[in-house]
């Protein structure tokens, strides 16, 4: 067991000395660029990635405990069991608090590290000063971590067994749903340490914003990838057949999102025209003052959801301070500094930066809105002793409306110059896409009854985004203009981030479709069904045939086995399935779920009844796959903008000015 130690405690001193390092970079470097030495400013980088690698030693250390099942650590413990699959021993280190928080360092010390690496292009004062500041974050929940939320913490006696992780947690989607929200929400930390290197500077200029999309754009992209993964892990692993479900947790994560989206297109504006300045560098400062407030919620006990970590107060308090200090202090340093910083560019309203600043307006509304149902439970439980529950009626009234205008006008954006624009001109251009949209809407009042007026405007609008995406390519391509022959070879040449913003604005439109259908046309059964009887899905009959018993390496089972026919015609057999965990005394409901081109029939199992029979849940949900393949679009979209040459090339590497010394005075060469 000696050797079992050693690792355990090589974990935690490499915590200690990354904190070190932490400290002497949130200092050095700027006192480094405050006095112009090169040598104090190269400190940054040095210990930024030596940093990284003390965090990704700490973090290796308890992925090892875990694999060999260490039960003298009391998160492994608490998390794991030795007859639990080598997978979710795995995923069980960020399957608890003190190992996501492990993780969410380690992503905080990564982003710091690729700053550091691939950063050479960044004035050296800049790049100082952003080291410095993430070194800030680092340090405050490094102390977090260390003080009350050590995951090396020892058992003595060491236990025989451990408890097992969370039944619900122990699916594939855990093992890629929270590193990818975190590469997400933590990575607009580095969107934060740009602002607020920047303010300090007193500087941001068109540079600036080439300098920090990059990264923002990076952490957008996995963040998309994190909520969709959460969203499709909801809805097969609950058993509730929903897709979203205005969650608190899930908003945590939401808020930043859209403040991230807004942020995006802000920086654009700002690229290219220098206009602006001040309301992107607030929107880098909310962006990651929203993940904070996200990580306060799950992590300080004051929410109960199936993704929060209930915790004691003194974590709470302590995620309150260090909320507090970033949010407070960057707020207050940039009410100190906007005045001070020179104003952009004037556009006409009806003009292609106009359009963006539609866009972060209702953006930004829509992000209130979350904030607003997500915060206000909880003040007036506070306040009041009273607890009510803020669900979809309240953003259906409130956030759907902020989105209705938004997407109608996200065709328009790339149609409308910069600076003035012509927006009879656009509306030419887009009549295409105009007419396609509304066949589609006729189309679907045809196959669905007018009584389903609202369901096929909604679907016309996701329409309106593809078909607006594909239109805008074409008529940069000149198809539209009648180029003929020439307009392949002008598409071919289009710049990536034409086909990326065409691709992530089709995918916008793809979701739209996806969440219209299932919303509105779906069919839901539910029955108690004795051997041999049957309910009626859509068009699918659903036979109960029997159920076997069975043993999972951690787990009992009760399989069920449901016959699927359609027009009389058996398709195939499925196994919804009841588990019992006994280490845990946990039962979980793993759904049946079959896919139909884009639309999937769902099953389920409720309790079994004393009479012998079984309580089956039945949903058709049509296109219900295309909310998911809707969200890979928009990653991807955002992929293929990381690949244009202008994020490869940079901005302009400024002239090397040669630091002056200073003179070594006879005290200091004593």
């Amino acid at each position: 067991m000696s050797g079992f130690f050693s690792i355990a405690e090589l974990g935690h001193y490499a915590l200690v000395l990354a904190l070190a390092l932490s400290l002497i970079q949130s200092t050095v470097p700027l006192w480094g660029a405050a006095a112009r030495d090169s040598r104090l400013i190269r400190v940054g980088s040095a210990t930024s990635i030596t940093t990284l690698f003390f965090v990704g030693l700490s973090f290796a250390a308890l992925v090892y405990a875990y694999v060999i099942s260490d039960f003298s650590v009391e998160n492994v413990w608490a998390n794991s069991h030795s007859a639990k699959p080598m997978l979710y021993k795995v995923t069980g280190v960020w399957g608890n608090h003190e190992g996501s928080m492990l993780l969410w360092v380690l992503i905080l010390a990564l982003f710091g590290g690729l700053v550091a690496m691939f950063g050479g292009n960044l004035p050296e004062t800049l790049k100082a000063r952003v080291l410095a500041v993430q070194a800030w974050v680092a340090s405050a929940f490094l102390l977090f971590i260390l003080f009350t939320s050590n995951p090396f913490i020892r058992l003595d006696p060491t236990p025989g067994e451990g408890q097992d992780l969370n039944p619900i947690l122990q699916d594939i989607g855990l093992a890629v749903h929270p590193p990818l929200l975190y590469l997400g929400y933590v990575g607009f930390s580095i969107a934060f340490s740009f602002a607020v290197a920047a303010l300090i500077e007193g500087r941001v200029d068109a540079a600036w914003a080439r300098w920090v999309r990059p990264w923002t754009l990076t952490a957008w992209l996995f963040l998309t990838l994190g909520i969709s993964m959460g969203s499709y892990w909801a809805y097969y692993e609950l058993g509730w057949g929903g897709w979203w479900f205005w969650d608190p947790v899930e908003n945590a994560s939401f808020m930043p999102w859209l403040s991230g989206t807004a942020l995006l297109h802000s920086a654009i504006v700002m690229e290219k025209r220098g206009a602006l300045k001040i309301w992107t560098v607030l929107l880098a400062i909310l962006t990651f003052s929203l993940s904070l407030l996200g990580t306060f919620l799950v992590r300080s006990g004051v929410l109960t959801s199936v993704h929060a970590f209930a915790t004691d107060p003194t974590r709470g308090v302590f995620i309150l301070m260090i909320l507090v200090l970033f949010i407070g202090g960057s707020l207050a340093l940039f009410a100190w500094r906007a005045p001070s910083l020179k104003q952009g560019g004037l556009f006409a309203p009806i003009s292609r930066e106009g359009a963006l600043l539609f866009n972060n307006l209702f953006l930004v509304a829509a992000t209130a809105t979350v904030f607003v149902g997500t915060l206000y439970p909880l003040a007036l439980e506070a306040v009041t002793e009273e607890k009510i529950t803020v669900g979809a009626p309240f953003y259906n009234l409130t956030f759907v409306p902020l989105m209705i205008p938004l997407l109608l006008a996200v065709p328009y954006g790339p149609m409308l110059a910069w600076k003035r624009g012509d927006l009879i001109g656009a509306s030419q251009r887009l009549g295409v896409a105009m007419g396609v949209t509304l066949l589609a809407v006729v189309v679907t009042l045809v196959f669905t009854g007018t009584e389903g007026v609202l369901p096929a405007l909604g679907i016309g609008l996701g329409i309106w985004l593809i078909v607006g995406a594909l239109n805008e390519l074409a008529d940069r391509s000149g198809l539209t203009r009648g180029a003929g022959r020439h307009a392949l070879s002008r598409f071919m040449g289009l710049p990536r981030s034409a086909f990326a913003t065409a691709i992530a604005h089709a995918g916008l439109g793809v979701t739209v479709i996806g969440i219209v259908s299932t919303t509105s046309y779906q069919i839901e059964t539910i029955r108690s069904l004795e051997t041999g009887e049957s309910l009626q899905a859509g068009a699918y009959t659903i036979t109960y045939q029997d159920f076997i018993p069975q043993t999972g390496p951690n787990y009992r089972e009760d399989v069920f086995r449901l016959q699927v026919s359609k027009d009389g015609e058996d398709l195939m057999t499925v196994a919804p399935t009841k588990r019992f965990y006994d280490a845990r005394q946990m039962a979980t409901t793993e759904a049946a779920i079959e896919t139909f081109w884009f639309s999937q029939l769902y099953l389920s199992i409720g309790e079994p009844q004393e009479d012998g029979g079984v309580t089956v849940r039945a949903y058709y949900k049509p296109l219900v796959t295309l909310i998911w393949i809707g969200s890979l679009f928009m990653a991807a979209g955002g992929l293929v903008s990381l690949t244009d040459r202008r994020f490869r090339v940079g901005a302009a590497k400024p002239a090397k000015v040669r630091l002056a010394k200073k003179p070594r005075t006879a005290e200091a060469g004593a």
